[in-house]
């Protein structure tokens, strides 16, 4: 049985992450700086519990404790989906991005170097530390980000590789394009446009949504994490994506022949967001090839899941905050 230590538990990516790691035996501790939220959003809630413990820890307030709780346990593998993720909201605090994405991430990493019980320490990045792309980029492609959080983020992963090549620290590094799936925070594109047509109010289309993206159901992504997270070799990066392409609008504009509405009584078109990157596409080839892996649901087996979802839960859905809230 794997002992499996998930810091941001309670986040979609890690929420998701939790609930194939339980289905595939794993024993899961899983720490949050957030209260477990409604079951809606934890599908690891409907797995076996004994398996699955939860501590209301935060990496910027309890470093202290979260070590000597990972020194007890003594892990085979952590697995870090915390960070401030939000990019147009970092241009208004980006002290708060720093200090999580960066320092207590670092001094995190500083503490986990002395875990001899260490198998691998999966970093979960983002391609946003490549700013715009043109055309499908490598694990190799030059930082080029352009907002502090994207910033953040490529500051933690430029100080890994030195970790790694200082002290062979045993780490792996993932970064997936835009995930999906059940159970996503509300603020996000996909479920937020769902919810916002059955409620009949208009979704804001930043830029009129030309800015393309690939979006990967987040059970493909687990999957893949899983994978990387037993077979990864340490030092290396692995991106996880799809080659379908595909613009913000487009996306709207499915949901809404999904949902049997018209697009435009449906979108109100607003500015760009500050340093918004154009495209993200990223290579998985290295991925593939590695581990055999590819991805098994379509985006548009993944949007009629979500719709079933968001339609299933209404009534839960539409009491909740729609939108972001920040927490320093």
């Amino acid at each position: 049985m794997d002992k499996i230590f998930i810091i941001g538990s309670n986040s979609f990516s890690g929420a998701t992450f939790s609930d194939y790691a339980l289905k595939n035996g794993a024993h899961v501790t899983g720490i949050s700086r957030s209260k477990e939220s409604n079951n809606v959003f934890l599908p690891y809630k409907s797995n076996e519990q004994s398996n699955f413990n939860f501590h209301l820890l935060d990496i910027n307030k309890n470093l202290k404790e979260i070590i000597e709780l990972i020194n007890e346990i003594k892990p085979a593998y952590v697995i870090n989906f915390a960070a401030q993720s939000m990019v147009g909201e970092s241009w208004l605090r980006p002290t708060d991005w720093f200090m999580t994405n960066v320092v207590s991430t670092i001094n995190l990493h500083d503490e986990l170097r002395m875990c001899d019980f260490l198998k691998r320490y999966v970093h979960i990045s983002t391609p946003e530390v490549y700013g715009s792309c043109d055309g499908f980029v490598d694990e190799n492609f030059p930082f080029n980000p352009s907002t502090p959080y994207a910033v953040s983020r490529a500051a933690a992963d430029m100080s890994l590789r030195t970790f790694h090549d200082e002290y062979k620290f045993p780490v792996v590094t993932t970064r997936a394009a835009n995930v999906y799936g059940p159970g996503q925070q509300l603020y996000r594109i996909i479920p937020r446009t769902i919810l916002y047509i059955l409620l009949g109010k208009k979704i804001q289309l930043h830029g009129g949504g030309s800015s393309t993206r690939s979006f990967i159901h987040m059970n493909d992504v687990s999957r893949a994490t899983w994978q990387i997270m037993h077979k990864g070799k340490i030092g290396h990066t692995y991106h996880i994506s799809t080659n379908e392409i595909i613009s913000i609008r487009e996306l709207v504009e499915s949901i809404c022949v999904k949902l049997n509405v018209k697009f435009k009584n449906h979108i109100d078109v607003v500015g760009e967001r500050a340093g918004k990157d154009s495209a993200y596409q990223l290579k998985s080839a290295k991925l593939r090839d590695e581990m055999n892996w590819q991805e098994e649901i379509t985006l548009d087996q993944g949007l009629n899941e979500c719709i079933s979802w968001v339609t299933k839960n209404l009534d839960i859905l539409k009491k909740e905050v729609f939108d972001y809230q920040h927490k320093p």
